[in-house]
């Protein structure tokens, strides 16, 4: 899906928060007993062991094989595999494809929504939740000014990706871009925690040195934002918060063929 590579213990212990604002993506999801979903993006597991035991067949698919490994560690009794959100494929077509805090990762959004509709019986729903216009944007700005490093994911506007969405078939019934300060783990170290588990595409090709100076700098910057962007001061009482804005969506696969 992207050249970003994944250290699982790290994201199970300290990113937590990735799944744990997950619940409520469920909710609009609202799965039904008997119900067979796809859980498109299922990083450790732990949302697909929600689904599952809400009474649905579920199955997990990640592009990353250590994220696979971990889930399937985590959660025996279910099935995950490796697959690529933007090709992959199902046995039979499912009543639901379910996605959370994923599809920002994908460069591609066309082939991902064409292929949601592939795995989807008539009728099917896509829920989805993944970074919208002006997601982490105080973070990019500091890392595009001490880095000179261009946003590599993808975070579009709801008119953007319902009219996507629109193009391919579905029909949206829900579309909200959604402000959610999001609070990171560990105190002090959240924010470079955070920029060495999501991006750390930003540092390749750094040495460890100059990795961790480039993480005071981008620190640093946050710290003294002031911009309109800025909901509250990132840096509070000795901890991070990420200006996290998230795009969620309920869409009804249209047509019979």
């Amino acid at each position: 899906m992207t050249t970003q590579t994944w250290d699982t213990q790290r994201y199970q212990a300290q990113h937590s928060f990735v799944w744990q604002y997950g619940t409520a993506l469920i909710d609009l999801l609202a799965p039904q007993s008997g119900e067979q979903i796809l859980d498109l993006g299922c990083g450790t597991g732990q949302l697909t062991n929600v689904l599952a035991e809400a009474g649905a067949q579920v199955e997990g698919i990640d592009a990353d094989p250590a994220m696979v490994a971990q889930a399937q560690q985590n959660y025996p009794g279910l099935t995950f595999r490796t697959a690529d959100a933007r090709d992959f494929e199902v046995a039979t077509p499912v009543d639901a494809v379910f996605s959370n805090a994923v599809l920002h990762w994908v460069l591609q959004p066309e082939t991902v929504v064409q292929s949601v509709r592939r795995a989807l019986k008539p009728g099917g729903r896509f829920v989805a939740e993944f970074g919208g216009k002006g997601n982490v944007q105080t973070i990019i700005s500091a890392v595009e000014s001490c880095l000179h490093q261009p946003n590599f994911w993808y975070f579009p506007s709801v008119a953007e990706y319902a009219s996507l969405l629109e193009a391919h078939g579905f029909e949206v019934t829900f579309a909200a871009l959604i402000d959610r300060p999001t609070p990171l783990e560990d105190g002090d170290r959240g924010l470079a925690n955070w920029l060495r588990m999501f991006g750390a595409r930003f540092f390749s090709g750094l040495s460890e040195t100059e990795t961790a100076s480039m993480i005071r700098q981008v620190e640093d910057r946050v710290r003294t934002d002031r911009s309109a962007l800025t909901l509250s001061r990132l840096y509070q009482n000795g901890g991070w918060v990420a200006d996290y804005r998230r795009l969620r969506i309920l869409a009804i696969r249209q047509g019979n063929e």
